[in-house]
This record gives C-alpha cells, structure tokens and sequence, in this order.
C-alpha cells in the first residue's frame, strides 16, 4: 500500500518536461483566466472531481544546484509536502536537520555557512567527534521518508494548516492566559513579565552587543537566530574581537550564486536589524505597536510569546507599519501572539512580507488586513480580495478544497499569489469557484 502512495505522487511532479511539475519558471504555473469569472450569487457546491494526496517532489528537480548541496551540507532527494509546505531533511556536518519550507532551507544553509566560517576564524572545534554521524545515522523522524513520505509528514509537527482552519475559540485566548495567570495567587504581572523580557539584553555590555550585531552583519545572518550553536559561535568569536580590542573580520560567505545575496532579501530581515541594541529594538517595536493601535495586553502577549525572535517581533511590525493606512493591521499583532510554533510564526512573518512587498512594487494600495479565520489576507483600493502565500506546492487537498468554497467569499473574486507550484486539479477547481491564480 506505500509503494501505491508514493509511485502516483512521484510520477506527478518529477517527469521531465511534465506540465504538472509547476516550478520551471519558464513556463508559469498559473495565469489569470482570460475572462474574469462570473460573480458567484450562492455557495459554489463541492466539484465532483477527486481529492489528491499531497505531492512528494525531488530536490534536484526544483531546488538551485547549491542549495541542494555543497561541502557543507546536502538536502535528502525526496520532499515530501502537506499540501502547502515541503518538508525537507537536510544532512549536514553539524548534524542533520527537519527543515519545513524553502526559505527556511536558505536560512538553515546559511547558518551551517556561517558556523563553518566562524570555526575557521576561532580556530577551534574542528567538529570532529560524531558530526558526520548524522550522514549515517539519519533522525528517526526522517526515516520513513523513503518507504512511507505521507505518513511521515502527517507524523511531523503541524505547521500552517492551522491558519486555513476556521478560527474557533483559540485567537484571543494568549492574551486571556497571560491575565488570568496574573490574578492568580503568585501570578506574573504581565508588564513586568514583559519589562524583565525587554531588558534582558540591557544586562550586557553595550560594545559587546555591537559586536555581536556586527559579527551577524558580515555573516549575512540573523543576529537574533534561534540556532544555539551559531549564537554560541558568534558570541564567541565578538567577544575576542572586542575584548582584544581588534576589528571585527569575518569576512564575506562563500556562497553560490543563488545564495549570494544581501541579507535581508535571504532571512527577510529589516534592514535596520543590525543597526540598534536589542533594547533599541524592542522600543521601536512597542512605539510601533502603540501607533497601530494594539491593545496593551496584545502587546504584552506578543513580546512574551516565546516563538517570537525579536527578529521575528521586528519583521512583523516592520511588514504592518509598510501597509500605511490599512484598516485591520492590530488584529495581525493578536493573530502573531496567538502562534504556538517558530514554523507558524516564521510563516505569518513571510505572508507580511509579501503583502508589503508587492504594496512597494506598484501594487493597487491595500485599504484592509482582514483576516479569514487565521489566513491574513487584504481588500485593496479596486475591492479586490488578495490572498499572498509562501508554500512550495499546492495540492487539491480537503483542507485546500474547503478553504476555497467557505461562503465568505460568495459573490466575491479572490485573488490567490503563490511562490512555487500548484497541481493541476488545484488549478482547474480554484478556477471553477471564482479564484484568480498567479505566481509571484
């Protein structure tokens, strides 16, 4: 019964030349219909046609040579995906890694660069002891990839398959926890929770911590990563340079073409990231929040959601603030606090980087943040409903088929902009309920 899982789903998306593939930018995945459909006046009924099982892709097939492997690390073949995100197992001299979605893959390739660079400064850890281990003796969790990928993905972590569920009673419900916890008999303020949170970086040295920012600056990586090895590495390696007295080089990564770019457009980072103190930051952050009307519990659930980076905290607000005008944008800020993993706060980071990006490419100027069920999406100048997702490939799927025919967007012609592939089905039955579909 696995083999007859996994032979249809390869046999969908890895032929050469394959129209079903959706990743050869040559020939887009998806154009908007030549006529704009009809607007719908009822519910759209379920199609008859049948669901499909989530795709499991190949690697070498859509990924750039580089980031599919080099001296540091390599991306396992099969990638299996949810429907939405793929799920890649990344093997690498450091250990081996579940990394879930593309640019997250960049991410991960550019930390393990950037801790091979810093050892090669330290001259130290030569990561010998049981690191290639991992090449042989792959996590558990990624095992069963090979014999059974739907299982396996089904087994991992849920991720954002949240977001395109009705909402529930769950948003809203941090900021409550955190009230209730403080009227409870040893219960924590939570302004001073969040304070003590704000100024945690305060107990540094001032010097040090510009040096640590400015050791992340030349590395081209997230100064607030959540990669203990690479914050470890980095502070080590600050704290020589300055405390010596010395000018910080690290110098340049050896990268790929595909990889080597500036590091805001690789890690979506602001581009004032290494500019401030954490302290500095944070501030920005509250003023930002004060300005887009966010309550003060929000707030204080926001900075205390322990998913939240203050990288991520930063690249939020920064994405919002871009939406100048727009009704709607605190509401996003209590959806943030509300995300119960890094994947599903890292996902909500990008869809508003989107969403900001095509607003400063030209875009029709966004009049609304609304949000459908957990999904932020926008209504812009012209009524249009827009909709940005950062996935690999999109499956005709139940959760896909029952998001898109929710009688919310009745009478309504919703716009769809994806960064990877769509299945053909899909693209047949989002065009049968009124959706537009473009790639970005």
């Amino acid at each position: 019964m696995k083999k007859h899982i996994l032979l249809p789903c390869l046999f969908l998306v890895s032929l050469p030349g394959c129209p079903t593939s959706g990743f050869a930018r040559e020939n887009p995945v998806a154009s908007p219909p030549s006529e704009p459909p009809t607007p719908q006046t009822a519910p759209v009924p379920p199609s008859a046609a049948a669901l499909e099982s989530s795709a499991v892709l190949r690697a070498s097939q859509f990924l750039p040579p580089d980031l599919v492997a080099s001296p540091l690390h390599r991306v396992r073949e099969l990638v299996p995906t949810d429907g939405y995100l793929a799920y890649y197992t990344v093997d690498t001299d450091f250990g081996s890694f579940e990394i879930i979605g593309t640019s997250q893959l960049r991410r991960c390739v550019q930390e393990i660069q950037a801790i091979a660079r810093l050892n090669a400064v330290s001259r130290s850890d030569i990561f010998a002891d049981g690191l290639r281990r991992s090449l042989e003796q792959p996590i558990d969790a990624a095992k069963n990839v090979v014999t059974n990928p739907v299982a396996a993905v089904k087994a991992m972590p849920s991720t954002v398959g949240h977001f395109f569920k009705k909402v529930g009673n769950s948003i809203s419900t941090t900021a409550s926890n955190i009230r209730e916890r403080s009227n409870e008999p040893g219960g924590v303020d939570p302004g001073a929770a969040t304070v003590k949170g704000l100024s945690q970086a305060g107990k540094g040295i001032l010097g040090f911590d510009k040096a640590k920012l400015e050791c992340a600056r030349q590395l081209e990586v997230d100064p607030y990563t959540d990669n203990p090895r690479l914050r470890e590495e980095i502070e080590k390696v600050a704290w020589v340079f300055w405390s010596g007295g010395l000018p910080l080089r690290v110098g340049g990564m050896a990268t790929g073409a595909s990889l080597a770019i500036n590091a805001t457009t690789l890690a979506g980072l602001p581009k004032d990231i290494y500019e401030v103190t954490p302290d500095e930051l944070a501030l920005r952050d509250n003023q930002a929040m004060a300005a887009l009307l966010v309550p003060g519990d929000v707030r204080n659930a926001f900075n205390a959601n322990p998913f939240l980076t203050l990288s991520l905290r930063h690249s939020i607000l920064t994405s919002l603030t871009a939406l100048d005008g727009a009704q709607g944008r605190a509401a996003v800020v209590n959806l943030a606090a509300e995300c119960s993993s890094r994947q599903q706060a890292r996902f909500l980071d990008e869809i508003l980087r989107l969403l900001a990006s095509r607003q400063a490419g030209g875009a029709p100027p966004i009049r609304e943040v609304r949000l459908l069920g957990r999904l932020p999406a926008t209504v812009d100048s012209t009524g249009a409903l827009v909709l940005t997702l950062p996935v690999e490939y999109i499956s005709w799927t139940t959760e896909v088929s029952e998001f898109v025919t929710r009688e919310e967007f009745t009478g309504l012609k919703p716009q769809v902009y994806h960064t990877g592939g769509i299945s053909p089905l899909s693209q047949q039955e989002l065009a049968r309920v009124g959706w537009t579909v473009r790639r970005l």
